[in-house]
């Protein structure tokens, strides 16, 4: 063991690919192949497993959570205390913090000093260093990175020699002044005594003193035959390194029969059983395992009779499509009869705040719900773009060596406010002449933002309303995160916006996705009440009137510097990018509220509280 990470960040910030730049040493977390699946538990969320079906294909069998040690007090040298995801030096060349020496690590250069007691304590020291006995070797903090999810060394001696050389003398690595800028760092040969620069390794100057693309994948122990893009240095613990691409849902009942809800979620236990004293055996297994919860509370002979229903198709399971994700949420969100007895998910309506009754339709607290989230892949170099179409992304990088059978996930239980939007004041708002103007200008930075990037500019716009509904869940978190008790990373916000006259959506669910006590507290449904939910919406949109940033804030065109927002900027509209559904993207507070540039596509007026 060499270090501790939480399960949630094997999904969002150190999956299969990624660095972990832990105190001493850096590592990259291996393929989904080398993890050991006996310690991953399984995880029952029917929707999500057929979204992640439709990506990466049917092989897929299973949704697991990523080992973790139960016990933080095991002994390192039990079963239990090597429980985890297995990892691996990366990169590979180590540099001594006393006379620079570069090399790799097990060049025998470099000793590694374990702590099994003290993981974080566990480092590489160069023992013959002539300037002193073993001193701490850190890793080299450069390294490629391609757009096709390729990583790899940095090419040390094929950067100081310029090109392929026969020279093998040590490098050393030093800094010639104390501005560390790229120009005062080099590398330098001992054998010929050829020093350069690391200036030339960035920017325009890299293309012509970099190689070509090796198309490594570390994680996998694998080189792929051709890759036509060009690397690019990175820096050890950059951002841009590993951006993770997952799917998710919120596990909602799909069934009006909480034991069919409860056989659909845990099918594939129950597919084979032949006898209801058969179904004894596995709700058993299931109890004690808590797989499936609940399932200990009903008659086994209601659950073979949900399992007949099941087999032969008299279950409600065909009227909705299991791989569409928001469709399903909307419909239980929105139903008249808020579902009050399922493990997973318990919601009550509440009275609409009277000041806002013209906008808003319904109000929902929820009081109980999970959500789960699946890691599929990543891309490197390229955040992955908001489309469902992969030609409209960069690559997708794979978790595993060939198409894998499971995929590891998260679930997080929480609360949350569901506010359900007037479609009626919302298309009559969307046909005012200024709504349109504020419209054509984000498309135009959508376009913009699109050809920069060399993608079709004419899709994947989710339109004005959607613009709006965004706008309004993010100043509605920044206020309930001054008032709820949660911190503002801890609440999500999800989007339901469609302006088809066939099947119009228009709402907001903030949500809490804490993984751990944070998102129990009880906090955000109280506030959701109306005398509450009234006060918050008008204290947020009265705040977003002016931004300590405007007058540029408000003057703020898309069109002319590409971007995906118009009046809003971290000082009045941003939240942390965990919280946001679209990167802190096609946002305006123009849209809530008068600002000093636009005062007539405000959906709500703050005047007498209603949209004149």
């Amino acid at each position: 063991m060499v270090g501790q990470v939480r399960p949630s960040q094997l999904l969002w910030t150190y999956g299969p690919g990624a660095l972990i730049d832990l105190p001493n040493l850096s590592v990259i977390t291996m393929g989904l192949d080398r993890w050991d699946v006996n310690h991953c538990q399984p995880v029952e969320e029917a929707r999500l497993l057929a979204a992640v079906r439709r990506v990466l294909g049917p092989q897929v069998e299973r949704l697991r959570v990523p080992p973790f040690l139960r016990d933080e007090n095991a002994s390192p040298f039990s079963a239990e205390g090597k429980i985890g995801v297995p990892v691996r030096p990366f990169p590979r060349w180590l540099r001594c913090v006393k006379c620079g020496l570069l090399g790799e690590y097990d060049s025998g250069l470099f000793d590694i000093k374990p702590d099994p007691y003290r993981p974080d304590r566990t480092h590489f020291v160069h023992t013959n260093c002539e300037k002193g006995s073993n001193t701490d070797a850190v890793p080299a903090r450069f390294l490629l990175a391609c757009r096709n999810g390729h990583l790899d060394d940095f090419p040390w001696h094929w950067y100081v020699h310029s090109g392929p050389s026969e020279c093998t003398g040590t490098l050393r690595f030093f800094e010639s002044n104390a501005s560390l800028q790229t120009e005062d760092l080099k590398v330098k040969c001992d054998e010929c005594g050829v020093t350069r620069p690391m200036v030339f390794a960035f920017g325009e100057d890299a293309k012509d003193n970099l190689p070509a693309c090796r198309g490594r994948h570390p994680h996998l122990d694998t080189f792929e035959t051709s890759c036509d893009e060009a690397p690019r240095t990175v820096l050890l613990g950059a951002t841009n390194s590993w951006f993770p691409i997952t799917l998710s849902v919120l596990a909602i009942p799909l069934e009006k029969n909480q034991v069919n809800q409860l056989v659909l979620d845990g099918w594939e236990y129950f597919a084979d059983a032949e006898s209801q004293d058969e179904v004894k055996v596995i709700v058993k297994t299931l109890t004690k395992s808590a797989v499936l919860p609940g399932i200990d509370q009903h008659d086994p002979k209601e659950i073979w009779k949900a399992i007949q229903d099941k087999r032969e198709g008299n279950t409600q399971e065909a009227i909705v499509s299991e791989a569409d994700i928001k469709v399903p949420e909307w419909g239980i969100l929105t139903s008249p009869n808020p579902r009050t007895d399922w493990p997973q998910f318990l919601a009550r309506r509440t009275e609409i705040p009277q000041a806002f009754s013209a906008q808003i339709d319904d109000v929902l607290l929820v009081e109980r719900l999970r959500e789960v989230n699946a890691l599929i892949g990543y891309t490197r170099v390229e955040a992955p773009e908001e489309t469902d179409d992969p030609d409209e992304r960069p690559p997708m990088a794979s978790i595993c060596r060939g198409n894998p059978d499971w995929i590891p996930v998260s679930e997080v239980h929480g609360e949350g406010i569901f506010v359900k939007f007037s479609e009626s004041a919302i298309r009559k708002w969307e046909e005012r002449s200024s709504v349109k103007r504020r419209d054509e200008s984000l498309q135009a930075g959508h376009r913009g933002w699109r050809n920069a990037r060399k993608l079709n500019p004419d899709v994947a716009y989710p339109g004005i309303r959607y613009a709006m509904l965004h706008t309004f869940a993010h100043l509605l978190i920044r206020e309930l995160a001054l008032e709820c008790g949660y911190n503002a990373a801890s609440i999500r916000e999800r989007i339901y916006a469609n302006a088809d006259e066939e099947k119009p959506m228009a709402g907001v669910l903030l949500y809490t996705a804490a993984p751990d006590s944070d998102g129990t507290l009880g906090g955000l449904v109280e506030l959701g009440k109306a005398e509450s939910l009234g006060r918050l919406i008008r204290q947020a949109l009265l705040r977003a009137g002016v931004c300590s940033s405007d007058p540029l804030c408000s003057e703020h065109a898309p069109s002319n510097d590409r971007s995906l927002h118009a009046a809003c900027c971290h000082a009045c509209g941003f939240v942390a990018e965990t919280s946001c559904e679209r990167g802190n993207r096609y946002l305006d507070r123009a849209l809530l509220v008068r600002t000093l540039e636009c005062e007539d596509a405000a959906f709500f007026d703050m005047g007498s509280g209603v949209d004149g």
